[in-house]
């Protein structure tokens, strides 16, 4: 073969390669950017089983003001003239005030046997009354913790079976069924007990749930200030939360369970004399004298 041959031969090649170059860097340009993978912390035994409480203080329905027709899942509360809810009111009616200028700290997802323990032995050093929001298959695992939590006078509320964050969205005899089973379960531990309220897990309610847990002789509770401890941030965040967030009246969203809760209960320790130099902290009332 010639050199005039082999040098044409290979600025075809040269050639090629620089279109090929060309329409792979074309092509790349024109697909969607993937997703990174493997970032994220990778999951353990250990990790919390609901620590998925979303931090929504953003209330479903209408704005002030609209006078539209109310959804069909819309609170009965809240239909009608399309103005302001009730200051205690939150989604779907739920109590997001305790009425008066008194505070309530509430507990959700436990008991648990590790912080459950501790948060009681805080609250009892500092006189505090308070309300659990308790979950039915831990409560059936810890009895004793349900009696400790009724013993030291605080309130219960019902906050579902196994923290089903879609249970508003199961038929009512589910809910019912759900209920009843996390009310059964409370009671086998302190048969005498008034469970005057219910907690929707991650505040995800809907008609169906507030409906039912009315039936049932609870009244649907949701919260005002939530410090995210949910998602273990740490003391130091916890606590200037809450004391930026609470003003008369708020109901407070915390945790004794569902996970790491050693920053909830760290904070609670400079939180309970700051509140009780600000306010008069209650349990929330159950309808009993």
């Amino acid at each position: 073969m010639s050199a005039s041959t082999l040098r044409a031969a290979g600025m075809v090649t040269v050639v090629v390669a620089a279109l090929l170059g060309s329409a792979f860097a074309l092509g790349r340009s024109l697909m969607p950017d993937q997703p990174h993978r493997g970032a994220g912390v990778a999951a353990s035994v250990h990790a919390p089983r609901y620590g998925d409480q979303p931090p929504s203080t953003e209330f479903p329905g209408p704005p002030a003001g609209d006078h539209g027709e109310p959804s069909p899942d819309a609170s009965p509360s809240a239909a009608g003239s399309g103005g302001p809810a009730d200051d205690n009111e939150g989604p779907y009616g739920a109590r997001i005030s305790t009425g008066s200028a008194r505070i309530a700290l509430t507990f959700d997802d436990g008991p648990d046997p590790r912080w459950t323990p501790q948060v009681l032995a805080l609250l009892k050093e500092y006189g505090v009354k308070a309300t659990f929001c308790i979950v039915g298959e831990n409560a059936e695992s810890h009895p004793d913790l349900v009696r400790s939590i009724v013993a030291d006078g605080h309130t219960i509320c019902n906050h579902s079976w196994n923290h089903d964050l879609t249970l508003g969205k199961r038929s009512q005899d589910a809910i019912r069924d759900d209920l009843v089973r996390t009310n059964d379960a409370i009671r086998a531990a302190a048969p005498d007990v008034r469970i005057a309220y219910f907690r929707q897990p991650g505040g995800e309610w809907t008609y169906p749930v507030v409906s039912t847990c009315e039936e049932l002789g609870m009244t649907p509770l949701h919260w005002a200030v939530d410090p995210t401890d949910w998602q273990a941030p740490g003391a130091a965040k916890i606590e200037a939360a809450v004391l930026a967030q609470t003003g008369p009246g708020s109901i407070v969203l915390m945790h004794d369970a569902g996970g790491d809760r050693s920053g909830t209960v760290e904070a609670l320790q400079r939180l309970l004399p700051e509140l009780l130099d600000r306010f008069q902290l209650e349990a929330l009332p159950t309808g009993t004298t």
